[in-house]
């Protein structure tokens, strides 16, 4: 029998976690965007930090094999639903680029839901379908080509 896999953190905690400006920031992204607790906004963060390294190492290195690497990177992001048409654009990204692709905020966007609360609540009980799937995760991150195909269930309606 193998060892236990052991779990990480897949986000990174602020390192000053008293800074009050940051405090606040944090809290008015979280109202504005539904999320539940910081630790949603800082996986956000950590997945934006990652894309950053990555193209700042880019950024320095030539050749055929980085020339693949940007096209990889700038593709994936282009797939996500966020333009980007050179690396430098990519070092210009903000956390609401990448949250305003999450499912929850799509779903309120659309007109599918009418606050964020609500919208996370339909996602989380099972009435949001994207394509031909149900999807249970509100941090899900929709593709452009996927917008399109988002819909509540058939016996869902929105009251407005």
């Amino acid at each position: 029998m193998g060892t236990p896999r052991v779990q990480r953190r897949s986000y990174s905690r602020p390192k000053h976690p008293w800074n009050m400006e940051r405090i606040t920031e944090e809290k008015e992204l979280c109202i504005k965007y539904g999320l539940k607790n910081k630790t949603e906004l800082w996986k956000v963060k950590t997945e934006l930090g990652r894309i950053r390294t990555q193209a700042k190492k880019l950024l320095v290195l030539s050749g055929e094999e980085a020339d693949k690497e940007r096209n990889e990177l700038m593709g994936r992001l282009n797939k996500l639903g966020i333009t980007v048409n050179q690396i430098d654009d990519v070092l210009g990204m903000d956390v609401s680029n990448l949250l305003e692709r999450r499912l929850q905020t799509v779903v309120l966007r659309k007109g599918l839901a009418n606050t964020p609360k609500q919208a996370r609540q339909f996602i989380i009980h099972n009435h949001i379908w994207v394509g031909k799937h149900r999807v249970t995760v509100p941090s899900y991150m929709v593709l452009s080509s996927e917008e399109d195909n988002i819909r509540l269930t058939d016996k869902m309606q929105v009251v407005k």
